[in-house]
């Protein structure tokens, strides 16, 4: 870790644990939690900014470093995702549909300086499949039914190309054969991707197969 990294680390865990939270959204200068909009799709849950017990120990857990970048689906304001880069370096991606929220977690990544926190306007569901650069991918019970399908989707596909870790918070247990569990507690659970294995005899029947088709 670098010293500001340290100083940061020490000076949460200094404290008790019921007073993080408010320590940080001082510290990040976030006032109250917003409203939601009328842009926020059905499904989706309400924004919730997640605890820094959780998210200190998603850091430890799935050994978070500069050399990541941290995707947070849902991003919110951008608490979660400006918290583990100030802590590892890492780069980190917001994704959130609500155009507020976005404005406001754009705003904090200016004030903190921070060229390697950035936030996304969209729909998770739709936008996962272009952020392949990600590593970890955090999710705090975002949404669910087929929009948590069409994410669990893109991210089989990004860990289809390397090692991914994904942090779920409050959601059901994951029951992926690409997915391994490395951590799991009351709220918070932290599966790796499993290596994928490649059929080059099968890859090359199909090859032959879209040749065969443009000859025609």
């Amino acid at each position: 870790m670098r010293p500001g990294e340290l100083v940061l680390r020490a000076s949460l865990e200094a404290l008790p644990r019921g007073a993080r939270d408010e320590w940080l959204d001082s510290l990040l200068g976030l006032k109250g939690l917003p409203a939601d909009g009328t842009d926020l799709p059905r499904g989706c849950v309400p924004y919730l900014p997640c605890p820094v017990e959780v998210l200190l120990r998603a850091v430890d857990r799935a050994e978070i470093t500069s050399e990541d970048v941290f995707v947070d689906v849902g991003s919110g304001v951008g608490r979660a995702a400006a918290l583990v880069h100030l802590l590892t370096g890492a780069g980190a991606v917001g994704v959130e549909v609500q155009q507020e929220l976005v404005r406001q977690s754009r705003e904090l990544a200016a004030a903190l300086e921070a060229p390697r926190f950035a936030t996304v306007a969209g729909d998770a569901a739709e936008l996962l499949r272009f952020l392949p650069t990600g590593t970890v991918f955090f999710l705090y019970c975002p949404f669910s039914g087929a929009r948590l399908e069409r994410v669990f989707e893109h991210l089989e596909d990004i860990a289809r190309t390397r090692t991914i870790r994904v942090c779920c918070v409050q959601m059901p247990a994951l029951a992926r054969p690409w997915l391994e569990p490395l951590w799991e507690d009351e709220e918070l659970s932290i599966y790796r991707s499993r290596a994928f294995t490649v059929d080059l005899r099968s890859d090359a029947v199909e090859v032959r197969s879209l040749l065969a088709q443009h000859r025609k």
